[in-house]
């Protein structure tokens, strides 16, 4: 495979900050991470109803379905863990520079693996979301049976049974997403945006 030593990057005329104007709002990754079952994808969907709702541009990357096209030759094994999460963090970026609000709902179990995305781009683009939940809940939660193949030696590399979580040591925002309501969870990372002046206080006016 050739390296890219001979490839320029090209410096658009229409810029970021040109598309955030346009938007209305700033751009940001919004990384939600958490074990399987903590309600990362559900959350990320629920805020992106919302963010919609308001007029404001949103992606939402799910973990599952990453890995139907993008992802789909990788593993589960410690390095291809680290391989998938790179190329979401490259793919997420480049949305960031389209202008968008992006939330990513992946396991992403290595702080490693979060810390070098986020030093990655500039410090304000990065905002992480753990949604700590407890393993008990997250078990009852199994809607695709993973946790009970895992837990019969079915699954290999599966994180919180063979395989580790390390929850994030600084994040922007902790949701106990076994303790507080979805709706509880919307209203707090709708509120760190605000904070950070990505989305107004009040929003934009409501889509139908």
């Amino acid at each position: 495979m050739e390296n890219s030593n001979n490839v320029v990057w090209h410096r658009a005329t229409v810029t970021r900050r040109r598309r955030e104007q346009l938007n209305g709002h700033r751009a940001v990754i919004i990384w939600l991470t958490g074990l399987s079952g903590s309600g990362k994808s559900t959350l990320a969907h629920a805020v992106e109803e919302q963010l919609h709702r308001r007029g404001c541009r949103s992606y939402v990357f799910d973990g599952d379905n990453v890995r139907h096209g993008l992802c789909a030759d990788l593993g589960f094994s410690h390095e291809d863990r680290a391989e998938n999460i790179r190329r979401i963090g490259e793919m997420a970026k480049l949305f960031v520079d389209a202008g968008l609000i992006v939330l990513a709902a992946f396991i992403s179990p290595f702080q490693a693996d979060r810390d070098r995305l986020r030093r990655s781009v500039v410090e304000s683009d990065f905002l992480e979301v753990y949604c700590r939940c407890d393993l008990s809940v997250c078990e009852s939660r199994d809607t695709k049976g993973l946790y009970r193949r895992a837990r019969a030696g079915e699954v290999r590399n599966f994180t919180g049974i063979s395989a580790p979580y390390e929850a994030p040591v600084h994040p922007e925002l902790i949701l106990d997403t076994d303790k507080t309501s979805l709706e509880e969870c919307v209203a707090s990372v709708l509120d760190l945006l605000a904070r950070r002046g990505v989305i107004s206080e009040t929003g934009s006016s409501e889509r139908p």
